[in-house]
């Protein structure tokens, strides 16, 4: 296996958010390019990401597993400078990486082995679907946090509503002038400290879409032109006054 990246900072900001949620994880490298499938410990939230063959510069892999430890992946491609290129080689039970930008420097990362079954994102149904300005969506996730640890996702007569309520409350209304909006009244609340680290996936491209129903699990889109990063939520599910 050998695949190089001539622009690896977003790869490095991906691995980066996903080892908040996880410590472990198979990197799949195939015909089809690379891919992430993994979930958080307490099975609360999971992570899918996708690059395509088409965003490497070079690429030749049979269908291979990499089992790598996130942090320690995370620690090596933060060494990538602007204008550096990152080349990944498998050699028995490593992952030889090499950053080439002046010089060539050579890191060798220990595979491990992932206890298990191998995981996909599901195929889910919702009612509602909305598509917004990424940053209008940190901001809300943002201004709930000050509020509670929680926050709710609502629609009602056509607008979609970001709320958080405890002692004190915030929240953020968008009309069809603002998000693309097709979706029916519902209502599902989550957990902020996920969101809070799933916004980070929001900074690397323009849009986010939210895929949700009443009490619902809840996934989310981050879509730019080499990648895809999804996360699925589990509805936190309780009494509110």
């Amino acid at each position: 296996m050998r695949i190089k990246l001539d622009n690896p900072a977003f790869l490095s900001k991906v691995v980066d958010i996903i080892s908040e949620l996880v410590t472990e994880a198979r990197i799949k490298v195939n015909e089809f390019g690379m891919s992430i499938t993994a979930i958080d410990p307490a099975n609360v939230a999971m992570v899918g990401f996708k690059l395509p063959r088409s965003a490497f510069s070079e690429f030749e892999s049979d269908n291979e597993v990499l089992g790598v430890n996130l942090d320690n992946l995370k620690r090596i491609l933060k060494r990538c400078n602007l204008g550096s290129s990152l080349v990944l080689e498998r050699q028995e039970n490593l992952l030889n990486i090499f950053i080439q930008d002046r010089i060539k420097r050579i890191f060798s990362l220990n595979l491990v082995e992932i206890e298990g079954e191998e995981k996909e994102m599901p195929n889910l149904d919702f009612s509602s679907r909305v598509e917004m300005n990424s940053i209008d969506f940190i901001f809300a996730v943002e201004d709930c946090a000050v509020v509670d640890d929680a926050c709710s996702f609502i629609v009602k007569e056509g607008k979609f509503i970001i709320q958080a309520k405890n002692l004190n409350s915030a929240s953020s209304e968008f009309s069809g002038d603002e998000a693309k909006i097709n979706a029916e009244d519902c209502k599902a609340r989550y957990s902020l400290e996920y969101l809070q680290k799933f916004i980070k996936g929001a900074k690397l491209c323009d849009k986010t879409i939210l895929n949700f129903a009443n009490e619902h699990p809840l996934r989310i889109d981050f879509k730019a032109g080499h990648f895809e990063l999804s996360f699925i939520l589990a509805p936190r599910v309780e009494t509110e006054d």
